[in-house]
């Protein structure tokens, strides 16, 4: 029997983007496409890096070709999804001093 939330199992998406904002339209363009993120469940890692927890590997498919649906028109949009195990192993230095990465906020879901 596998277990269900085995950390080779559980996914983590990163969707890491560099957007043009020297007008007005392309401002806009760049905020809407946070905006489906966060609609999407996604979190602000960093500025223009949002992350997503996902139980499996059919769900985080879903939620990827989500944020393939709505890519901007002008920029650059990486997609990558890693197991909760690779999530985990991930070092974080804010300075000089060593953060171990945190989950952000605890996702409800109902079945």
């Amino acid at each position: 029997m596998t277990n269900r939330f085995c950390e080779y199992r559980i996914m983590w998406i990163l969707v890491f983007f560099d957007l043009p904002t020297e007008t007005k339209m392309e401002r806009k363009a760049a905020s809407l496409f946070r905006k489906k993120l966060q609609t999407d469940g996604f979190t602000m890692f960093q500025f223009s890096i949002y992350i997503r927890h996902c139980p499996s590997r059919e769900n985080a498919e879903v939620h990827i070709n989500r944020v393939k649906s709505f890519l901007p028109s002008k920029g650059q949009v990486g997609i990558l999804n890693i197991t909760d195990k690779q999530f985990g192993s991930m070092e974080i230095f804010i300075g000089k001093k060593e953060e171990s990465p945190t989950a952000p906020g605890q996702q409800l879901e109902l079945f």
